[in-house]
């Protein structure tokens, strides 16, 4: 009888070095963006070319123009397909996506433009899931648009907290997606989130702040903080250890 797969983890990486941060220290998938702060947004083109120069694990890219909601209109439709269009010249591996109506619905007509813009690579639906009306319907249309897994807290803010709605929603998807929780992920509650929901897929951000160099500050200009965060590889490899306790490679 053979092993069952391994638990898999995908960072989200805000920048270059933290994607190869990432892939240094054990992930198996890099979701790259910019903005993680506001859920992030799309990368530079100069970001996700390098990182698709440099990145030897599956790359995706998420494909969001600005933060705030997932209405969209046509300006922002365009852009969506233009990055789409430069992921697969680049030869990324996935994007991420996501769009909803008015009314809280999947927006079907604007995702399943951007599905089939996607060509061969994988889609994943982002977080806009969790801002869907109807949980139970949306996953349906995700499944019919053919994406290959959803990104989910449950509908919570943390996916500890949606951890029994992703389990009635894997048991709901049967194998036809992969539902794959996301947010407040650590090394202390991954493997107790994996029990709960039967995920084979964990996505977290495993940063940490990184503190300016900077010799010099200006002090008036509170708006322009100079430190940052950025993915810390010693939280992805214990990230790593947490999984492979559960389920070895």
């Amino acid at each position: 009888m053979s092993a069952s797969p391994s638990l898999a983890l995908e960072i989200a990486a805000g920048s270059l070095g933290s994607a190869l941060a990432a892939q240094d220290a054990g992930a198996d998938r890099v979701e790259l963006c910019e903005g993680l702060a506001s859920g992030g947004t799309t990368p530079s083109y100069g970001t996700l070319a390098l990182a698709r120069e440099r990145v030897r694990i599956p790359l995706f890219v998420l494909v969001r123009p600005r933060a705030g909601d997932f209405l969209y209109d046509a300006r922002e439709t365009e852009v969506m397909l233009r990055d789409i269009e430069m992921c697969v010249r680049l030869g990324c591996d996935g994007v991420v996506i996501g769009a909803l109506q008015a009314d809280g619905d999947i927006d079907l007509p604007l995702c399943g433009r951007l599905v089939a813009a996607a060509g061969p690579l994988q889609v994943t639906f982002h977080r806009a899931f969790d801002a869907a009306r109807d949980p139970v319907q949306a996953l349906e249309q995700v499944i019919a648009l053919g994406c290959r897994r959803i990104l989910t807290s449950g509908g919570q803010a943390t996916a500890m907290e949606g951890a029994d709605r992703i389990a009635m929603l894997a048991r709901q998807a049967a194998g036809r997606v992969t539902l794959m929780p996301g947010a407040g992920i650590d090394a202390g509650n991954v493997a107790t989130l994996a029990t709960l929901t039967g995920a084979r897929e964990f996505h977290a951000s495993a940063k940490a702040p990184r503190i300016s160099s900077m010799g010099f500050l200006n002090p008036v200009l509170q708006s322009l903080a100079p430190d940052w965060s950025e993915t810390d590889p010693a939280r992805v490899s214990a990230l790593r250890a947490a999984l492979d306790a559960v389920n070895p490679r």
